[in-house]
């Protein structure tokens, strides 16, 4: 007798563990089951977004669509396209920042016309700023690059080799190659330092030759970019990034 006590007993104790267990909702059993099959369960769209903005506003530089991917490799590019275009429409808003695309990637910016604002916070120097000289060699350099030292010399008629060093420290220049020429002179081209600072996403963006040569008083013909010839061609390879995939 006490023997079916206890049985009855111990089976009420079973049934009452049972019913004390949390039961799974059908969404967290798909989840589980997408688990085992070795797949990720999709993110919501507003959880995506978050990240990206967390991931482009974190970055030190222009964030790639390259990088995006692989940073976000369990998650279907359809997706992280979507969330990237919402985040993009969130901030056409007015606001102190703005998502823009530059040197191939995407950055979260103050806007432009608060700059000077940025500027007191920072107490930048007016020696930061890039002289006259600076900025009509950065342009020669960008329209006609590759190019040499003495051909910029030739194009602004005076020595620009203390411009040039300059430009170099200020990462906005960087020596691509020799010229196949005598004496074999550095090839000088634009980086992507250069494309950041002056908010482009590429040369395309460039604006065009006679604008830029009338803001700094050049003639427009010395601006015009020029294919070199074969035996101008740098003789190693700019430190480009590989070509980026597009997020649309």
């Amino acid at each position: 007798m006490d023997d079916e006590k206890r049985a009855s007993q111990d089976g009420r104790d079973g049934q009452q563990g049972q019913e004390s267990l949390p039961r799974r909702s059908s969404s967290e059993s798909e989840q589980a089951e997408a688990g085992l099959q070795g797949e990720m369960p999709r993110r919501a769209s507003a959880e995506l977004k978050a990240i990206l903005e967390a991931l482009i506003f974190a970055s030190p530089e222009p964030l790639t669509p390259k990088a995006i991917f692989k940073l976000l490799a369990t998650e279907p590019k359809e997706d992280i396209q979507a969330a990237l275009a919402q985040l993009k429409r969130e901030y056409e808003r007015p606001g102190g920042l703005q998502l823009v695309e530059v040197a191939g990637g995407y950055q979260i910016v103050t806007r432009q016309d608060l700059h000077d604002w940025v500027r007191r916070l920072f107490h930048e120097r007016t020696t930061q700023k890039l002289t006259v000289q600076a900025l009509e060699t950065l342009a020669v350099i960008a329209y006609r690059q590759p190019i040499t030292a003495a051909e910029i010399t030739e194009v602004r008629g005076v020595n620009t080799s203390g411009v040039l060093n300059t430009l170099l420290e200020r990462h906005l220049i960087k020596i691509v190659g020799r010229k196949q020429v005598v004496g074999r002179p550095f090839l000088y081209a634009t980086t992507k330092e250069f494309l950041i600072r002056f908010g482009l996403n590429d040369l395309a963006d460039l604006p065009k030759v006679e604008d830029m040569a009338e803001a700094l008083g050049l003639e427009a013909p010395i601006l015009v970019e020029q294919t070199p010839r074969e035996e101008e061609l740098p003789l190693t390879e700019p430190e480009d990034d590989e070509p980026q995939e597009s997020i649309h």
